[in-house]
């Protein structure tokens, strides 16, 4: 299992109008094949903070979901990005 985990920094001002950008994103990533989870959501405590999760069966999944085409998004850009690929060897309860 693979986690996508960071955060991606954008303007104050432009938050609000990346996600709504995105949106559509998630919906297609939670309908693709061995999709566990993924959402990009607003920092509740930094404006211009985006925090990115994302969750996969394999790379292979995770490969041919981000490979598979989609429309071109009109997004903000982004001002730095701070996201890591972790693998999961073993799953516990908290």
């Amino acid at each position: 299992m693979l986690i996508i985990a960071g955060t991606l920094h954008v303007d104050d001002d432009d938050r609000d109008r990346y996600l709504e950008a995105v949106a559509d994103v998630a919906r297609w990533a939670r309908a693709a094949p061995g999709c566990l989870d993924f959402v990009q959501a607003a920092d509740p405590i930094e404006s211009g903070r985006i925090n990115v999760f994302e969750r996969w069966e394999s790379d292979e999944d995770m490969h041919r979901f981000r490979t598979s085409g989609g429309p071109e998004l009109d997004v903000p850009p982004i001002l730095s990005a701070d996201v890591h690929k972790y693998r999961i060897a073993a799953i516990e309860e908290p």
